[in-house]
C-alpha cells in the first residue's frame, strides 16, 4: 500500500499584530519582491527580540538559502525558537527536520513529539505526518487505528494526500472497518483535487464496477487525468484501453504513445507491450530492432512476457541485428531511458 505525504511547509507567515508590524510588513513585501537581503535586515531584529513569526521566516530563509548561505542547522535553531512559542508551522517543520536528520540529529521520537504539538493545534500537514508515523510505526508504536484518526482530521480539512491515504485504509480494512463506499467517497474527493493516485484508483473502480456502476468511458477519463500527470500505472492502463477499445475508440497509435511514456518510466509490462507493437507494426512502424530492444529491457526489468517476445523477435533477426538491438537496450538503460533508439 502506497501512502503519500507532504510533510514540510515552506511558505512564510505574515503577521501584522506585533508592535513592529510596519517593519515586519516591509520585510514581507521585500521578500515577495525577491529582495531577500532587505527582508533579512527587517526580520532579524524582530526575531532576536522574540517575534515568533520573524523567527519562523528566518528559518525558512536559512533552510532554502534565500539571501543567506543555506544552513540547515541555523534553520533548525530558528524553527526551534518559534516552535517553543507554540507556532504550529514551526513545530511541523522542525519535526520534519528531526525525522530526516537535516540540521539536527535524526530522532523520530522527537519528530513525533513536535508533530503532535502542531497537529493538536489543527495543523493539517502535521496531522498527515503524525498519521504516517502511526501507520508505519516510526517514532511511536505502530497503531493503524490512530493513523486513521489523524488522517481523518487532515482529510476533513481538505488535504488530498490524507483523503487518499484514508481511502486506502477503508479499502483494505486497515485500522477501520472495510468500507468500499467510504473509500470511493474519499478517492473522489482527492481525485477532484488532482491527486493522480486517487484518480487512477477511481478509474479502476469504474473499470471493474467496484462500488459504482461499471463505466469504461468514465474509467478512461480518470485514467487520462492521472496519466497526463505522469502516473505510470495510469499511463499503462490508458494504453491498454486504447489498444483494446475499452471506453475509448481503438487506437493503436495512441496506445503506443502511452505505452512508450510508461515504458520510459521503467514499467516492465508497458515495455513488453511496446515490443509486441513494434513486432506487429500496430500503432508504430514495424521495427524488429526496437521491438527486440524493448523486449530485452522488459526482460531485464522482470516482465514475465518479455522473454517470449524477445525470442519471437530474435527468430526474425540476424545475429548482427540482435547484437545491435542488445546494444540499444544497454544504451537505453544506461541513459535512464533518455536515449532509446531515437
Amino acid at each position: 500500500m502506497k501512502h503519500r505525504a507532504l510533510a514540510f511547509v515552506a511558505a512564510l507567515v505574515l503577521s501584522l499584530t506585533t508592535a513592529s508590524a510596519a517593519d515586519f510588513g516591509k520585510g514581507f513585501q521585500a521578500y515577495n519582491n525577491g529582495d531577500y537581503a532587505t527582508a533579512f535586515i527587517e526580520w532579524m531584529p524582530l526575531a532576536v527580540a522574540g517575534d515568533a513569526d520573524a523567527q519562523y521566516n528566518l528559518a525558512v530563509m536559512f533552510d532554502h538559502g534565500e539571501g543567506v548561505v543555506q544552513d540547515h542547522a541555523e534553520a533548525a535553531r530558528w524553527y526551534g525558537l518559534a516552535a517553543a512559542q507554540g507556532m504550529a508551522d514551526a513545530q511541523n517543520n522542525l519535526g520534519t527536520m528531526y525525522l530526516n536528520g537535516r540540521g539536527v540529529p535524526q530522532d523520530s521520537a522527537e519528530a513525533v513529539r513536535l508533530y503532535s504539538l502542531s497537529a493538536a493545534q489543527g495543523f493539517d500537514f502535521a496531522q498527515l505526518s503524525l498519521a504516517l508515523a502511526y501507520y508505519f510505526g516510526e517514532g511511536v508504536p505502530q497503531d493503524r487505528a490512530e493513523a486513521a484518526r489523524w488522517y481523518r482530521l487532515a482529510a476533513a480539512q481538505g488535504m488530498a494526500d490524507a483523503q487518499y491515504n484514508l481511502a486506502l485504509m477503508y479499502s483494505h480494512g486497515e485500522g477501520v472497518p472495510q468500507d468500499q463506499a467510504e473509500a470511493l467517497r474519499l478517492y473522489r474527493l482527492a481525485a477532484a483535487q488532482g491527486h493522480a493516485d486517487a484518480q487512477n484508483n477511481l478509474a479502476l473502480a469504474y473499470f471493474f464496477g467496484n462500488g459504482v456502476p461499471q463505466d469504461r468511458a468514465e474509467a478512461a477519463r480518470w485514467f487520462r487525468l492521472a496519466a497526463v500527470q505522469g502516473l505510470v500505472d495510469a499511463q499503462y492502463n490508458l494504453a491498454f484501453m486504447h489498444s483494446n477499445g475499452e471506453g475509448v475508440p481503438q487506437d493503436y497509435a495512441e496506445a503506443a504513445r502511452w505505452h512508450r511514456l510508461a515504458a520510459e518510466q521503467g514499467h516492465a509490462e508497458a515495455q513488453n507491450n511496446l515490443a509486441v507493437m513494434y513486432l506487429n507494426g500496430n500503432g508504430v512502424p514495424q521495427d524488429y530492432l526496437l521491438g527486440y530492444m524493448w523486449a530485452d529491457i522488459a526482460t531485464t526489468n522482470g516482465s514475465a512476457y518479455g522473454p517470449r517476445a524477445r525470442d519471437v523477435l530474435a527468430a526474425e533477426m540476424s545475429p548482427t541485428d540482435i547484437s545491435t538491438a542488445q546494444n540499444l537496450a544497454r544504451e537505453c538503460l544506461a541513459s535512464d531511458y533518455k536515449i532509446c533508439g531515437n
